[in-house]
């Protein structure tokens, strides 16, 4: 059976990854656009809040071939930076209804994300083929997944961006 000349992204498609997201323990589901041998990884993922994404980086036997592109499709993701040593550097609020949509994450850098909004879709992008013993680097000083640690620690990040989007008060104005 051949394939399709095209792969279709569109509602019915987040609609029914979404709901495989839902049932699945780690909240999360991908599907995959390539082949895992191919050059170029290209995918969905799907996130649901409370999904943990352990900090970490891709590091490619190539050099450039590391980075990671995302562009948010459904939803709304948190993306932090971290230091080597396991500190904050920077957060990016990636949302399908912008200003900032997507963005290249640079080689060796490490990084994770968190769901903002049920149902959220991104679209990746990076260097293939996948390895899944050679994919990822994590960063040590990180629980490691289903762990109850780790849910804590994806509630922490969650709440760190939810409280920055909340509308604030202005004082003497009614």
């Amino acid at each position: 059976m051949s394939r399709s000349p095209i792969q279709r992204i569109d509602q019915t498609l987040f609609n029914a990854l979404s709901e495989e997201a839902a049932q699945r323990p780690r909240q999360r589901f991908n599907h995959n656009f390539h082949k895992e041998t191919e050059p170029v990884q290209r995918f969905l993922n799907v996130l649901q809040p409370g999904t943990y994404v352990c900090p970490h980086r891709h590091l490619r036997d190539q050099e450039g071939a590391g980075f990671e592109c995302f562009l948010v499709l459904q939803g709304a993701i948190g993306l932090l930076i971290f230091s080597p040593e396991g500190e904050i550097l920077q957060t990016e609020t990636l949302s399908a209804s912008g200003p900032v949509r997507g963005v290249e994450v640079a080689e060796g850098q490490f990084h994770t994300l968190v769901a903002l909004e049920r149902d959220s879709v991104i679209f990746e992008l990076k260097q293939g083929p996948y390895v899944p013993c050679q994919d990822k680097d994590f960063l040590q000083s990180f629980p490691q997944e289903r762990t109850p640690e780790a849910e804590l620690q994806e509630r922490s990040w969650r709440h760190r961006f939810l409280e920055s989007q909340a509308p604030r008060a202005h004082p003497g104005k009614d």
